[in-house]
């Protein structure tokens, strides 16, 4: 699998936690740098960990589906970006992830913001046979991102919260497409 769409799918999977850690840096007045530290680290291990979790289970029915894996896939990374979408548009109540400093918050959001990534473990089983590279990358990139929505967040509120899910799904339906005409190419 390639650097570039493993950074690719990296950034669209991020995109919830950043979102997440954007709102937690506006909200939470009394955001410190080891919260936010201690975010980061929460959000790029879980998001490190679900696509390990899913790359198990789909390695698990891999051969029965190899004939049309790439459409699932396909369906797999628009399902989700589809999804991602619905939720930026929705009609949301004032999100206020209470307090992220408290570890059963943290542990909450951490597993909200990464069931995306185990999905996207299983169709990683279905397009490469090693996920270590793409789990470090992912994990890091989360990482990354959140500490970076958290000091967002404390600086400028809720401006881009919406627009930041909207790019994940974008990304991820990007993503999709581009493996399931890569296979339709390489078919012909």
């Amino acid at each position: 699998m390639e650097l570039l769409t493993i950074i690719v799918i990296a950034v669209g999977l991020a995109m919830d936690a950043f979102a997440v850690s954007v709102a937690a840096g506006a909200g939470y007045r009394k955001l410190r740098i080891h919260h936010v530290l201690r975010m980061a680290a929460f959000f790029g291990a879980f998001q490190a960990v679900m696509p390990i979790l899913g790359w198990l289970a789909g390695l698990s029915f891999r051969a029965a589906i190899d004939a049309y894996d790439h459409w699932v896939a396909f369906a797999i990374l628009v399902v989700i970006g589809v999804k991602m979408l619905y939720e930026a548009f929705k009609i949301k109540q004032a999100e206020n992830p209470s307090n992220p400093a408290n570890l059963a918050i943290l542990l909450t959001l951490s597993v909200a913001t990464s069931i995306d990534a185990l999905a996207v473990g299983v169709t990683l089983s279905l397009i490469t046979d090693s996920i270590a590279m793409a789990v470090v990358i992912i994990g890091l990139v989360t990482f990354v991102l959140s500490y970076c929505g958290c000091i967002i967040g404390k600086r400028i509120g809720h401006l881009f919260e919406n627009r930041i899910e909207i790019l994940g799904g974008c990304i991820l339906i990007a993503m999709g497409l581009k493996i399931l005409i890569s296979h339709l190419i390489a078919a012909n």
